[in-house]
């Protein structure tokens, strides 16, 4: 059996036993525990991840690329999404609109995107995942997704204060100054070891999330933003970057960024802006399934020489 299906599989069991875990006890955990669960990832489990993962990688400043890519993506899932709007969304209110474009353009590209890269590529390109991610949150999630959801929302809040208080920028800040420091290897061994425990906890908080959905929205919108998010935005990119001279697996890395499902962060400005939560909490939720039809795709496609 190639290692690379050998690879998918352990990947697919890991989804599906941690996600499972966290939906299986999720009427179980309190909101609050949860809402506590997830402010410990956001400011010390995902920082801490970063840092073990990046101080463990071969690094160059060529991974910045990722970031013009990541941006790109973001830019052409908008551009899609008012396409969409404008053929068969005319009459949609704007708080749909809103969720429509959000869900369409900011992927799960922390949470999701690093185990599903690091189970399928290895540690050898993570940089470059970590500024796609990076990339991602910050212009997009939390700069034009902020714009978009003000506009289109019911009511005014502040997350853009989420840009330079995003824990996330200064832990791989802190990653690039202690790069070039000698460390010893118990460190180095200690903070990957680290870092893998918060992506399983992370897998059973997203099961858990998934578990607690009340509210299912219009499944033709739903549809319509995870094709232009998971389908369209990947193929172009994929496409796009086989005129430049990428390694197979660097190349397929970025497609895999390009494709996650829709990320938890719209969630956060749905409900801060007043968008529409069922649309938003099932393109999530499904997302996820469809992402175990979609990895299989872009490995076929992209991954020459990998298979």
């Amino acid at each position: 059996m190639p290692a690379e299906l050998v690879a998918l599989i352990k990947l697919y069991s890991t989804l599906t036993i941690c996600i499972g875990l966290g939906w299986g006890i999720s009427a179980y955990v309190h909101r609050e525990w949860l809402h506590r669960v997830g402010q410990f990832l956001f400011w010390v489990g995902m920082p801490v991840s970063v840092l073990g993962f990046v101080l463990n990688v071969q690094l160059d400043w060529s991974v910045w690329w990722a970031g013009l890519v990541s941006v790109l993506a973001f830019g052409g899932a908008w551009g899609l999404g008012e396409l969409w709007l404008a053929g068969w969304g005319k009459h949609w209110s704007s708080p749909r609109k809103g969720s429509f474009l959000l869900t369409s353009m900011a992927g799960n590209t922390g949470y999701v995107g690093y185990p599903v890269c690091l189970f399928l590529l290895g540690q050898t390109y993570f940089a470059w995942a970590v500024v796609f991610d990076l990339a991602n949150t910050l212009s997009g999630s939390y700069g034009l997704g902020v714009w978009l959801a003000a506009r289109l929302g019911e009511r005014s809040a502040r997350p853009w204060l989420a840009v330079v208080r995003n824990p996330i920028l200064w832990s791989a800040l802190l990653a690039l100054l202690l790069y070039p420091v000698a460390r010893p290897d118990w460190l180095n061994g200690g903070l990957k070891t680290l870092a893998w425990g918060v992506v399983v906890i992370s897998l059973v908080l997203t099961g858990v999330r998934l578990g607690q959905i009340r509210q299912w929205g219009k499944l033709q919108a739903v549809w319509a933003s995870l094709g232009i998010k998971m389908l369209v935005v990947p193929l172009l990119v994929g496409l796009v970057l086989q005129f430049f001279p990428l390694a197979a697996s660097l190349r397929l890395l970025l497609v895999l960024q390009a494709g996650m499902p829709p990320a938890l962060a719209t969630l956060v400005l749905t409900e801060a802006y007043g968008l529409e939560p069922g649309l938003t909490v099932s393109a999530i939720g499904l997302g996820l399934g469809l992402l175990l039809v979609t990895l299989p795709l872009w490995l076929v496609l992209f991954g020459a020489g990998l298979w």
